[in-house]
C-alpha cells in the first residue's frame, strides 16, 4: 500500500511524531496490551480493584481521553494529574503498600503505553527506523514531563527504554488475586474503541510477559484475527481521512 494510505493522521509534517501517532484511534485499539501489563503489577492491579471496583474499560477511556488531551495540550495541567491519582492507595495482596503517584508505579503506568504507542505504530502503520523510534522516545518523555512526577529512573533513549522495560516486565511483575480478578475484563474490552478490536486481534496484540504470565496461547488464527482488523482501520483511514481517525481528547491545537 502507498505510504498515504498506511499513515496514522498528522496535521503538520513536522509536528513531534507524538502528535502525529498518539491521538489515533489505532492506539486506542492496542490498549489492552498496555491494560493486561498494568494488572501484573500488583499495586496497580490493587489500585483498580479498590478504587474502580466496575466499568474497568469506562475508567480507561476517561483516563487514556485526558492522558492524550495532556499530551496536546501546552496548558499547565499537573494539577490534574495529582489530584486525580491523590487518593489512590492503600495495600496490595502481597502486604506492600502502594500509592498512584509513586514514581516507581506512576512511570511504569507510562511505560505501558510508551510500548503499546510503539506497537501500534509498527502494527497499523509501518516499521519505524532508528532515527524515528529515537525521535519518538524523545517526545515521549516530553510528553512525561508534563505530568510534574519524578523522572528519575526515565531512561534517556529508546535503546535504554526497551532494556529496562524488557527487565522490569520480567522481574517485577506478577499475578495475584487482584489481577486474576481483572483478567477476563482486561482481555475483553467491552466499551471505547478497544471494543470494537476482535478478541483473537487483542490477543495477537498482547505483550509475551502478559501472555506468559496470564496464561493467554496466540494461536495462527488470532494472527490472522490481528492482519485482517488492520487491513479494515486501513481502509477505514482511507475512507474517512485522517482527521476523522482522531479520538475526541486529540482533536485540538497542540499549541494551547
Amino acid at each position: 500500500m502507498s505510504q498515504d494510505v498506511t499513515r496514522l493522521p498528522t496535521r503538520h509534517v513536522d509536528m513531534p511524531l507524538v502528535y502525529r501517532y498518539l491521538g489515533d484511534r489505532r492506539f486506542a485499539y492496542a490498549l489492552p496490551r498496555a491494560l493486561t501489563l498494568q494488572i501484573l503489577h500488583p499495586g496497580n492491579a490493587a489500585g483498580l480493584v479498590a478504587h474502580v471496583p466496575r466499568g474497568l474499560w469506562t475508567h480507561k477511556q476517561r483516563a487514556v481521553s485526558e492522558m492524550i488531551y495532556i499530551a496536546y495540550s501546552n496548558r499547565d495541567l499537573t494539577s490534574v494529574i495529582r489530584t486525580a491519582h491523590a487518593h489512590v492507595k492503600g495495600v496490595d495482596g502481597f502486604g506492600d503498600r502502594y500509592h498512584a503517584l509513586d514514581p516507581d508505579l506512576f512511570f511504569f503506568q507510562h511505560a505501558t503505553y510508551v510500548d503499546t504507542l510503539f506497537t501500534a505504530v509498527e502494527t497499523f502503520d509501518h516499521r519505524l527506523d532508528a532515527d524515528e523510534r529515537d525521535l519518538l522516545y524523545r517526545d515521549c518523555c516530553r510528553w512525561y514531563a508534563k505530568y510534574d512526577i519524578s523522572a528519575r529512573i526515565m531512561p534517556t533513549t529508546y535503546h535504554e527504554f526497551v532494556e529496562w522495560f524488557d527487565d522490569y516486565c520480567a522481574t517485577r511483575l506478577r499475578t495475584s488475586p487482584d489481577s486474576d480478578s481483572l483478567r477476563e475484563r482486561a482481555l475483553n474490552p467491552n466499551t471505547w474503541y478497544p471494543a470494537r478490536v476482535p478478541s483473537g486481534a487483542v490477543r495477537a496484540l498482547l505483550h509475551p510477559r502478559a501472555c506468559e504470565l496470564l496464561g493467554v496461547e496466540v494461536s495462527r488464527s488470532d494472527r490472522m484475527s490481528l492482519r485482517a482488523f488492520t487491513f479494515r482501520t486501513t481502509l477505514l483511514a482511507t475512507l474517512i481521512g485522517r482527521h476523522a481517525m482522531l479520538i475526541p481528547a486529540a482533536r485540538h491545537d497542540p499549541d494551547n
